[in-house]
């Protein structure tokens, strides 16, 4: 907890000093594969919004466009170098070749869904683009999910921070009275809940277009 509250005083001097640039400037490193803290910057930023001090719009646009552009330089990068990069440089950020093998079997078996889901899980999120572009996964399918995930990754974060701000001494209080393990179980139900109306709404979405291009075929 201690940890968590010096990153969030380190990062709001950077929103508050460069504004929606700074949230896009490091959520597209962060989509590049590089090791920093984007959900706690959103976090941060949401707070920042809900008291007025940057516009929310601007920070979803600009936080939507940086992982999104981010992941897609990724993606050229994993086209253009492939499996090449990854086996000279993998190992420096945690992809050696066994992580690489269970990573493109999932990417293998639920495909576009995958990317749209990448952006709720650590380790995927990085390296999203990278791994699609290297699987030479189509571009436009990636795209396609690549947007509609980094969308509402940023939504359910900014989302976050936004209530946070609106109601920190409510939570403040519950969290005192929930105590850290109560806490954590709550983030993991509420998190595990949100995931899956997401990925129910993505499924449904899927069998719908396998529905009409059948009975357009």
């Amino acid at each position: 907890m201690a940890e968590v509250g010096h990153m969030l005083g380190t990062l709001e001097p950077w929103v508050h000093q460069y504004g929606v640039a700074a949230v896009f400037v490091i959520l597209t490193f962060e989509s590049l594969g590089m090791p920093l803290p984007g959900e706690l910057l959103l976090v941060v930023a949401g707070v920042l919004a809900s008291r007025g001090e940057i516009s929310f719009a601007f920070l979803y646009i600009s936080a939507w466009a940086g992982a999104v552009i981010g992941d897609n330089i990724g993606y050229m990068i994993g086209r253009m170098l492939g499996h090449n990069l990854l086996s000279r440089y993998g190992e420096k950020i945690g992809l050696n070749a066994a992580r690489f093998r269970k990573v493109e079997a999932i990417f293998a078996q639920y495909g576009p869904v995958t990317v749209g889901f990448a952006r709720f899980l650590n380790v995927l999120r990085q390296l999203n683009g990278v791994v699609a572009g290297t699987l030479e996964m189509d571009w436009r399918r990636f795209l396609l999910f690549n947007a509609l995930g980094g969308a509402l990754w940023v939504l359910v974060w900014t989302m976050a921070g936004y209530y946070l701000g609106l109601h920190e001494a409510d939570i403040v209080e519950l969290v005192h009275k929930l105590g850290l393990l109560g806490t954590i179980v709550a983030l993991i139900a509420l998190f595990v809940i949100l995931t899956y109306a997401c990925g129910h709404r993505i499924v449904v979405r899927l069998r719908g277009d396998k529905a009409d291009k059948t009975k357009n075929s």
